[in-house]
């Protein structure tokens, strides 16, 4: 590692860690990159505030979320990936050289950049909600990831937009009931997904209804929902709470130099992932909004180690 005066110079330097980076770590490391990852403030990503996850290909048994990003990082460092602690604070990304500023001061100088900071998840803000959501009570973010454990029980979801809606249906197929909770009268969802919903029996949409307090002490019991029009409360017997008012992409530090929709995902070309920067990369869920799986965001990793392997060849910097 460099001193705080002598940028030091990395032919792979990776930002963050997750499935993506470590993955992309993988490939890097064994094409001889001698990649250097920089964790970020969240260690794993978001599969780490997961308890089960049982849709990984190669973990018949299922595994946590904090104990399959351990195995991941861990093969990393089997091929000497360079993992370090920190995050990124700065970026410039004008010469050919990437320059990059880590919080402690180090001054780092890459010729291939692969970002992996993810995208966290939005939440309500409620005490009671944050509680059971970091103790694997029954708050999730994610019902692809999670309805399986729900299975014949009801739940509750709330948003209103496409994903809210597209989640409400998947858990509808495997819960008795889905109370969908709308703050307004109204969907912001396309036509086509609110057509989907309205036309699932055992999904009961609440309108102009906000979440109180998710009620439970070491798992979901219920929700108190109030009518913002009238005042009126009621409790909603549940098992499970999915909330899915939307993501924001980890990528406010790259917003002066690369393109991204009016979200902050980061754009990449057609079939690769280069962004609008030569030696820059994207994989996982900084670039993806559609998909956002562990599975899906390791693959992005792979593209993205051998997109910069194949950039740094044309370069004849490898």
């Amino acid at each position: 590692m460099s001193n705080q005066n002598t940028p030091e110079h990395v032919k792979c330097l990776i930002i963050g860690s997750g499935p993506a980076g470590y993955t992309a770590a993988i490939y890097a490391a064994r094409a001889d990159l001698n990649p250097v990852l920089y964790q970020g403030m969240e260690p794993g990503g978001q599969l780490t505030t997961t308890t089960e996850v049982e849709n990984y290909p190669g973990y018949p048994d299922g595994k946590t979320g904090p104990e399959m990003m351990e195995d991941f990082m861990n093969q990393a460092k089997r091929f000497k990936t360079d993992i370090r602690n920190g995050f990124v604070t700065k970026v410039n990304f004008t010469g050919p050289v990437h320059k990059v500023w880590v919080e402690d001061g180090t001054e780092i100088h890459a010729d291939t950049i692969i970002i992996s900071t993810g995208a966290s998840a939005k939440w309500l803000g409620l005490p009671s909600e944050q509680k059971l959501r970091m103790n694997g009570g029954g708050v999730s973010a994610c019902a692809v990831c999670d309805g399986f454990f729900y299975r014949g029980q009801e739940v509750a979801i709330t948003g209103g937009g496409d994903t809210a809606a597209e989640e409400a249906t998947y858990l509808a197929k495997l819960c008795t009931k889905v109370h969908m909770i709308l703050r307004r009268d109204e969907f912001r969802a396309s036509k086509a997904m609110q057509k989907r919903v309205l036309n699932t029996k055992n999904i009961e949409l609440h309108y102009n209804n906000e979440v109180q307090e998710v009620l439970g002490d070491q798992v979901v019991e219920g929700l108190r929902i109030k009518n913002n029009i009238n005042g009126e409360e009621k409790t909603l017997a549940v098992t499970g709470f999915f909330v899915a008012i939307g993501h924001k992409p980890n990528t406010d530090i790259f917003k002066d130099w690369l393109d991204m929709d009016d979200v902050g995902y980061l754009k990449h070309k057609p079939n690769s992932t280069h962004t609008n920067i030569e030696g820059v990369f994207v994989s996982g869920d900084a670039g993806d909004k559609i998909y956002r799986q562990a599975v899906t965001a390791a693959g992005t990793g792979c593209m993205a180690a051998l997109d910069a392997e194949r950039y740094l060849a044309a370069k004849e910097l490898i």
